[in-house]
Parts: structure tokens; C-alpha cells; sequence
């Protein structure tokens, strides 16, 4: 149960976060806006390391494979995409494509098992809910 409360908050967070950056962008730039994201992301788990009991910083020195280490590079462009997205399409139609594009590539992550998750079978009602959900998005398009 808390991992669908979680997963709804993060979507709305999502989207509230998409729309604060295209404002911040319209006032600077991208880059600028970018950067204070992952600064002041930065900031926060900072914050959040020191109150939730400090492991290791160590540790990262020890993850492989060695490209699990990018996450702040996608995080990066994960920011720029969306506040293009949104300032071209708007927050809910660049959501809805967001969305719809994660499921997608998600399930093509579990179903080849890449990136040490494991695979899992493909499933046909799994297809037909990515193929519902673009048909959703020309519905919402029109």
C-alpha cells in the first residue's frame, strides 16, 4: 500500500516540480534552472544524510557496475527534457507522454532483465495496457 502512496506522490511531485522549472527557465535560462534543481537537490540530501544517520560515503566507491553512477547525469537530462517538454506541450499533455514513455521503457527493462533487474516473462495484457495508454494519449491529444 505505501508504495502506490509513494508512487502517486512522486507523480505529483513530478509534475508540480516540471511546472516550478519552465518558470524558473522563462526568468533565466535552462542551464541556470538545471543547475539550481540539482544544486538545491543536492542540499536536500545533504540535509537528509546528516538527520537519517550517515552511511558511508565510501560506499559509492564500491558500486558496479561502474555506469550505476550516472544517475545525476540522467537526473540532469531527465530536468532539461522536462521543462522542454512542458514549455512546448504544457504540463499535462508533456506528463501524460512522460508517463507513458516510462511504462514503456520500464517494461522493456524487466521483460529483457537489463541493468541487474530481474526478467521477467513477456505478457501480452502488459503490451495491450502500454498500447491502451497510447491510445489515451491521442484521445488527450485531440
Amino acid at each position: 500500500m505505501w508504495g502506490i502512496v509513494i508512487a502517486l506522490l512522486s507523480g505529483a511531485l513530478m509534475s508540480i516540480q516540471g511546472v516550478f522549472n519552465t518558470e524558473v527557465t522563462k526568468q533565466t535560462s535552462i542551464w541556470v534552472s538545471s543547475g539550481w534543481v540539482q544544486l538545491t537537490a543536492l542540499l536536500t540530501c545533504i540535509v537528509m544524510w546528516v538527520f537519517t544517520g550517515r552511511q558511508e560515503i565510501g560506499g559509492l566507491w564500491q558500486v558496479h557496475p561502474w555506469y550505476m553512477l550516472t544517475g545525476g547525469i540522467l537526473g540532469a537530462l531527465i530536468t532539461y527534457t522536462v521543462i522542454k517538454s512542458v514549455g512546448s506541450l504544457g504540463p499535462a499533455r508533456s506528463a501524460l507522454l512522460i508517463v507513458v514513455a516510462q511504462i514503456i521503457v520500464a517494461y522493456g527493462i524487466e521483460v529483457l532483465g537489463l541493468f541487474g533487474v530481474e526478467k521477467t516473462g513477456w505478457e501480452w495484457k502488459k503490451a495491450i495496457g502500454a498500447l491502451i495508454a497510447i491510445i489515451g494519449i491521442i484521445i488527450f491529444r485531440k
